[in-house]
């Protein structure tokens, strides 16, 4: 019988193995090979006709259900007969699973590199190195914009890269946060706006608002708490959150970025898009640092506010034996 006990068990090793080691590579990352079945149906959800852009977006809709509902059958339906022969595995390839749906450490190098590129006067380096976790063209950013768009980063990440797939973790178990991390995925690759997506990734990108609506909102209010600890601005935070909140074309990104610029008492900028909080102090390779402190605190509030007394209520009410098919 599955308890809470084991439950919180994973959501601490999982965490301190991301900790410890960030992502595993691709080549052993569940959800890269997930997200390899999704680049090989693409090409086939795509209709050439105008006349048929209809069709193509219950092609997207169909598809993207399918395969998040196959998906999470696929993986409740093996952790249970896993569970009934061998537990020990079972606990293993849980803390595997939650693992690789996090992102903590991973965010803390690709800003680690872009700060050292900074550090050494080498902004061609810092633009390339940001590319690699935001889709804005980092061509011509000038030192600032580059801190402004790793700071917003950071926020964003906080949601979809750590709290929401815990959040997910913390009702379904593994499961929940893989099932997320396979929304995400989908949003990522066909979740554009652009001609060739704007139809078969609507689904997708509807998914992922969804999913993230509830955990960005949550992000937003744990940074405040969180900018109490690190000794940043949570007045301003309360303040900036509450006017910019919805400034953001996403639903959700608004939310944590915006609690962010408050909290570190600077503007958040996307050029020809969006302006988020008052330029009290200038951008600075000290603030994106305080950012990376304050994800890492918001996370350890998620686990001990939320996630630790959702997992122990939830076992009281005797959820976790009915997920786990008892």
């Amino acid at each position: 019988m599955i308890t809470s006990i084991d439950i919180i068990f994973i959501l601490i090793l999982s965490i301190t193995l991301d900790l410890a080691f960030g992502d595993p590579s691709n080549r052993f990352h569940p959800v890269s090979w997930f997200g390899k079945i999704v680049k090989y149906f693409i090409p086939k959800l795509k209709i050439t006709k105008k006349e048929n852009q209809y069709e193509e977006k219950i092609r997207g809709v169909v598809f993207t259900i399918s395969f998040i509902v196959i998906s999470a059958l696929l993986v409740q339906v093996f952790l249970i007969y896993l569970k009934n022969i061998d537990f020990f595995m079972f606990f293993i390839l849980s803390i595997y699973l939650l693992y690789s749906t996090i992102a903590i450490k991973n965010m803390d190098k690709h800003v680690d590199n872009i700060i050292n590129s900074l550090r050494r006067n080498d902004i061609d380096n810092a633009r390339l190195k940001l590319s690699f976790i935001v889709g804005r063209d980092t061509q011509k950013l000038d030192e600032q914009h580059i801190l402004s768009a790793a700071i917003e980063s950071i926020a964003d990440s906080t949601v979809d890269g750590i709290i929401s797939p815990l959040f997910y973790f913390s009702f379904f178990g593994p499961t929940g946060a893989f099932v997320f991390r396979i929304i995400n995925t989908l949003d990522s690759m066909i979740g554009y706006r652009n001609n060739y997506f704007v139809n078969i990734g609507w689904m997708a990108a509807k998914a992922d608002t969804f999913a993230n609506y509830i955990p960005a909102r949550i992000t937003s209010l744990l940074m405040i708490i969180s900018s109490i600890i690190a000794r940043a601005d949570w007045k301003n935070s309360i303040k900036i959150l509450i006017r910019d909140r919805n400034c953001s074309i996403s639903v959700n990104s608004g939310y944590p970025m915006s609690a962010m610029a408050g909290a570190l008492k600077i503007r958040l900028e996307k050029i020809d898009h969006y302006v988020l909080g008052n330029p009290e102090e200038i951008l600075s390779i000290q603030k994106c640092i305080l950012a990376i402190k304050i994800m890492k605190i918001t996370t350890i509030l998620f686990c001990l506010l939320i996630s630790i007394p959702t997992i122990l209520l939830l076992g009281f009410l005797k959820w976790w034996c009915i997920v786990f098919a008892f």
